[in-house]
């Protein structure tokens, strides 16, 4: 079964629904400013939650297609580097040798500003992994109360009642500077799908090497943010309905297309 026909239709269907999604969030053309954490970038909540309903399966279908794409990938990783010795600082030099030094503050300061490695920008790149949910308590789903509908536990006559916060309204202002780096990682990884395939086949030689925690890249049971009640690509045209979307059907397709990768691995 030669998936790269299935998969390069799937990476394109992918490609124009990310596009509707930065039009849809106002984002320009230059992906570099979408990733900066200093930037004051907000949309409305409605706005917000709109985005994200399609970002999140778009996201968990771009893993299947580097899963599917990485089948037959080998790679060799390197033997383990040794830690670098860390530099000894001069006082310490001279106290082994009995010498005391006393060093001003303000010098230490300077020595360990000019010691110091200029910090990198931290990039955000599209996770390979699936996120697993963690188990609560009891086998239950946590109880969550919204701010404005808490219980107010007061003694009358000594503490004054507290005015609860209003509901969340559908036009507040929210933070989107974590949606525009996961559009960005998502765009650059559709862009880049072979070098995603090979990011991954390092992850599965770590895992064979049991460098990792992880067995399986998928969550167990349905893939996040979709909506079929069951994933069947062949089935999908005859579920189509309302609550169908395109990204549910890419969906669809490509987790077909990775667990067949995953159980079946091209050894050739």
């Amino acid at each position: 079964m030669d998936g790269s026909a299935a998969i390069e239709q799937n990476r394109m269907a992918l490609k124009r629904i990310v596009a509707a999604l930065i039009a849809m969030a106002g984002l320009d053309a230059d992906r570099e400013a979408w990733g900066e954490r200093k930037t004051r970038f907000t949309l409305p909540r409605h706005l917000w939650l709109a985005v994200l309903r399609l970002l999140r399966p778009a996201e968990a279908a771009a893993r299947r297609l580097i899963i599917a794409a990485a089948r037959g990938l080998t790679i060799t990783l390197p033997p383990p580097r040794k830690p670098a010795p860390r530099p000894v600082p001069p006082d310490q030099f001279l106290r082994r040798f009995g010498i005391a030094v006393t060093m001003p503050a303000v010098g230490v300061a300077a020595a360990a500003r000019h010691s110091a490695a200029p910090a990198r920008p931290r990039s955000y790149c599209l996770p390979l992994l699936d996120a697993l949910r963690t188990p609560e308590p009891y086998g239950g789903r946590r109880r969550t109360v919204p701010a404005h509908a808490a219980p107010r536990i007061m003694l009358p006559g000594i503490i004054a009642p507290h005015r609860l916060p209003a509901p969340a309204s559908p036009d507040d202002p929210v933070s989107a500077v974590r949606l525009a780096q996961r559009l960005t990682a998502l765009a650059a990884a559709l862009d880049d799908l072979p070098g995603q395939a090979r990011r991954f086949a390092r992850w599965k030689a770590r895992r064979d090497a049991r460098l990792t925690r992880r067995i399986s890249p998928l969550k167990p049971g349905r893939p996040p943010g979709g909506r079929l009640a069951r994933i069947d690509a062949s089935a999908t045209r005859a579920k189509r309905s309302h609550k169908i979307r395109e990204v549910d059907e890419i969906l669809a397709h490509a987790h077909a297309l990775a667990l067949y990768a995953l159980d079946n691995p091209d050894t050739s």
